[in-house]
């Protein structure tokens, strides 16, 4: 199907701002009007608070976070997130965020879950919220896989251990999968695979195991690989693809 819309001109709808931010495949109907709550929404200009308040669409300027949104197709980007940059549009604290490294043209993109600051490795990025939330949803078992440096030796007991998995504040973390790559009885190397995204996930098990995460790298979400795209580089997949390659996997 192809789309043939440079030459029109889009006709002028009047709806709520948290059912556009829906509409258009930016976020949950929820999600849109705890952002317009929060104050992360403006028309033109001017920040929001209603997630009742009328847009004349596409006529008035919205924006989240200060990024303008648009009504255009959908996107599939593929970071290489680097170590020491926060997964937000952008930081009350004043550190460095995915889109201060981003370029400011790719339109709005939301996180498809998150890498902690001190993480790097593969971050999926997306316009397209229906695709964004069956990667995250965990009745889909979507794979991660992880690249991880711990203090200490690492036995094959552990793993099972891991695999098995441990309660650490009222909540149960396990991998699917560990495999020992390398160890010494400095560090180990592990390869880590998770089918659930919790909170800090790894370095909360691996605590609990008697052993710090040194270095924590992604490198696979489901289909989508991390390769040899350099850290802060990212890659396009044309949305079509992206579906494709999830529905195969």
């Amino acid at each position: 199907m192809s789309l043939k819309m440079a030459h029109k001109t889009p006709a002028t709808k009047r709806l709520t701002v948290d059912r556009l931010l829906s509409k258009l495949g930016i976020a949950s109907r929820g999600v849109s009007q705890e952002w317009v709550r929060a104050g992360r929404i403006r028309i033109n200009g001017r920040v929001v608070r209603d997630p009742a308040t009328w847009v004349l669409w596409p006529k008035d300027s919205v924006s989240v976070d200060d990024q303008p949104i648009q009504d255009s197709a959908k996107r599939f980007i593929l970071f290489h997130k680097p170590k020491g940059v926060v997964t937000t549009h952008s930081d009350e604290k004043g550190r460095k965020a995915i889109f201060d490294v981003l370029p400011a043209n790719l339109g709005y993109l939301h996180a498809v879950g998150r890498l902690d600051q001190a993480t790097s490795g593969l971050l999926l990025l997306t316009s397209d919220s229906v695709l964004s939330g069956y990667l995250t949803d965990p009745a889909h078992k979507v794979m991660r896989i992880y690249l991880v440096t711990v203090r200490g030796e690492f036995t094959e007991f552990q793993a099972t251990e891991a695999v098995g998995g441990v309660v650490e504040g009222g909540e149960r973390l396990q991998c699917h999968s560990v495999k020992i790559q390398k160890g010494s009885g400095r560090e180990s190397h592990l390869e880590v695979v998770l089918i659930q995204g919790k909170n800090r996930e790894i370095r909360r098990l691996f605590k609990a195991l008697g052993h710090e995460v040194t270095r924590l790298r992604r490198i696979q979400y489901g289909p989508f690989k991390l390769e040899d795209l350099p850290s802060g580089a990212w890659r396009e997949i044309p949305i079509e693809d992206a579906r494709k390659a999830l529905r195969q996997s």
